[in-house]
Order: structure tokens, then C-alpha cells, then sequence
């Protein structure tokens, strides 16, 4: 029953991470939080990332920018390698509570601020490029934070997708490897995984033809709204509270 309801979740998030832009682990960390423990998730998150990202690569390959690429990746890898390592003496429950104030606080931020544009230039791409990777592997998910970032740039939505992949290939092979040695998964998850991966390919396909047909500036509206329910959630489980009353 796990197995089922982590790849419709899984699927829900592939779709909508891909359609929004952020990728899927903004809503996947904290929904599989409600199932597994964020150490068990982080390992899955990691592996169910490469196999997106190369779903989204082999679907936007032709609108890829290398540039901004090499720019937020390779700090980006170097960055989620230090957040990698520190998760594995991290307190879970407070690490809960920083993914839960993430997401409640980006979200509140570009509700309101919806025109804000980060500042343009190489070292700032760095910066945001190094941050989003510390995020990702400390906790799980850095793909807004890079997504905010890559504002500058104003890259159209199907080339910021298939950057925000690439980007992204790097940081989760590397932070995979070290989950993996850290023994964040075993062998009873193992069944977990071939089944993420097709999900992962399925929900970058329905995520592409759905961001072909509708305006992307009224979904990130809808998605914002997620990343704030789904911050609420999290905060509620790291509190010890029942979800429903």
C-alpha cells in the first residue's frame, strides 16, 4: 500500500514540479514526509530526481542553455555535497521545522512580490547556483530557491525548465551517491525505486503537454498555493499534531 501511494504521490509531484518549474521535491520531500522518515525520503527524493531530470532533459533537450547551466551547476554540486554530509547528524524534527518555514516564507514572498526579479549577473547565478544545492541536500529540496534565482535571467518557461534540469542532473547524482553510502535506504526500498522512475518519465510527459497548453504565470499562482498548503503540513508533523483536528 506504501509502495501505491508514494508513486501517486510521486506523480502528482513529477507533474505539477514539472509544469511550475521549481521540480518535483518542493511538494514530494514534504508529502512523502507523512510516510517515511526524512532520511528515507531524502535517498528516494535524490533517486527520483536524476531519472525526472533526464526524463525533462531528453524532452526540452533543444531549449537547454548551457550557460546558465554551467553557472548555477557547478557550485550547485560542490554545495550539495556539504549539505549532504550534514544531514546525516542532522535532527530530523528540526529539519522538518526549516523545510516547513522554507516553504511557508518562499511562498508568502512571491505571492505578494510576484514582480520581484533577482538581481542580474554572473556571481549572483554562483551564489544561487551554491545555495540552492546546500538546500537540496540538506533538506531535500532546492529547486525554488535556484528558481528564484534564475529569475534574473527571464528565461521562457520551456527553457527554464530544461535549464532547471540540467542544473539539476549534477546536483542529484552527487547528493546520491552520498545518501546512498550513508545507508539513508535499504533494501526493503528497493522495490520503490524502478517504479519512481517510470513515474518520473510518465509525469515529465503529462507535465510538458499540460505547460504547452496554459499560461504558466497563472499556474505559478496555483503552485505557489501548494507550496504554502504543503509548508502548513509539514509544520503540523514536525509539531507531533494530527493532520485532521
Amino acid at each position: 500500500m506504501k509502495i501505491i501511494l508514494i508513486s501517486l504521490l510521486a506523480l502528482f509531484c513529477e507533474v505539477i514540479g514539472t509544469v511550475g518549474g521549481f521540480g518535483s521535491s518542493v511538494f514530494f520531500v514534504p508529502l512523502a514526509g507523512l510516510i517515511y522518515d526524512l532520511h528515507v525520503v531524502l535517498g528516494l527524493t535524490a533517486l527520483f530526481h536524476v531519472s525526472g531530470n533526464l526524463a525533462k532533459i531528453i524532452l526540452f533537450r533543444k531549449y537547454i542553455d548551457w550557460k546558465v547551466s554551467l553557472l548555477f551547476g557547478i557550485p550547485g554540486i560542490f554545495a550539495v555535497a556539504i549539505g549532504a554530509i550534514l544531514v546525516s547528524s542532522f535532527d530530523i524534527v528540526f529539519g522538518e521545522f526549516f523545510l516547513a518555514a522554507f516553504l511557508l516564507l518562499f511562498s508568502v514572498f512571491f505571492f505578494f512580490n510576484r514582480e520581484w526579479k533577482a538581481p542580474e549577473g554572473n556571481a549572483y547565478a554562483v551564489a544561487g547556483g551554491g545555495m540552492a544545492g546546500f538546500f537540496a541536500g540538506l533538506i531535500g529540496t532546492g529547486g525554488a530557491v535556484r528558481g528564484a534565482a534564475m529569475t534574473a535571467f527571464n528565461l521562457p518557461k520551456n527553457i527554464f525548465v530544461a535549464t532547471s534540469a540540467t542544473i539539476d542532473m549534477g546536483v542529484d547524482m552527487t547528493r546520491s551517491v552520498i545518501y546512498v553510502k550513508n545507508d539513508f535506504l535499504n533494501t526493503g526500498h528497493l522495490p520503490i525505486i524502478p517504479l519512481l522512475m517510470v513515474v518520473s518519465f510518465v509525469g515529465s510527459w503529462i507535465g510538458k503537454q499540460v505547460l504547452d497548453g496554459i499560461s504558466q504565470e497563472s499556474f505559478k499562482k496555483f503552485v505557489l498555493f501548494l507550496i504554502f498548503i504543503t509548508g502548513i503540513i509539514t509544520l503540523i508533523k514536525a509539531m507531533n499534531l494530527p493532520v485532521h483536528g
